[in-house]
């Protein structure tokens, strides 16, 4: 077996020794294989998923999408990027949870909004006063801008891995970035006067 090995691109924070081969060992039947790429990316997947709206449920919507992604295995290109495609499952899977949470009772998401718990284990909650208002700017932002922007800078996509992740045209993320970030100006300008 030949085992095809790629540089980690700019600004990715992938390790060596989880190679393309895994995912093909992965998608061949290999348990084990499919172990070492949840290991290696729920941590990547949970941030995602509670930067993407999942809040409390990411551990949940985590879950749910690698099951997803390994009943979905047989689909995969082995050409292609893993990081991004099961990202893709992550963000469709919080849309999917968004749009449960509507069906079931729009007046309990309102309260659940207004009276916030702390979470020890909930990424947001580990932050600095500063960056907690920069993550409250950008949960501010419409859905389809959060999005974008949480992909992009927060979990340091590239263009082309948040344009594959959230089903995007690469042009559509250079606007939509362009948008949020004049509409996230202003309000992290009051932030910096704040202080």
């Amino acid at each position: 077996m030949t085992l095809i090995h790629r540089e980690p691109k700019r600004g990715s924070r992938c390790r060596k020794g989880i190679t393309d081969d895994a995912v093909a060992r992965a998608i061949a039947g290999d348990q084990a294989a499919y172990g070492e790429l949840v290991t290696r990316y729920t941590a990547l997947a949970h941030r995602t998923a509670y930067l993407l709206g999942a809040g409390a449920d990411a551990g949940d919507v985590v879950q749910e999408a690698f099951v997803k992604a390994y009943r979905k295995l047989d689909t995969f290109k082995l050409q292609a990027d893993f990081k991004p495609w099961l990202l893709k499952i992550v963000a469709n899977e919080t849309k999917n949870l968004h749009r449960g949470r509507r069906r079931r009772n729009l007046m309990e998401l309102k309260m659940a909004a207004i009276t916030e718990t702390v979470d020890h284990d909930d990424p947001g909650t580990l932050v600095d006063d500063s960056r907690a208002k920069l993550l409250q700017a950008v949960q501010s932002l419409p859905d389809h801008d959060r999005q974008v922007v949480t992909c992009r800078y927060l979990l340091d996509l590239s263009e082309a891995e948040t344009a594959q992740t959230l089903g995007l045209a690469k042009g559509t993320v250079k606007s939509r970035l362009s948008r949020a970030l004049a509409k996230l100006r202003p309000m992290l300008e009051e932030v910096a006067h704040e202080r």
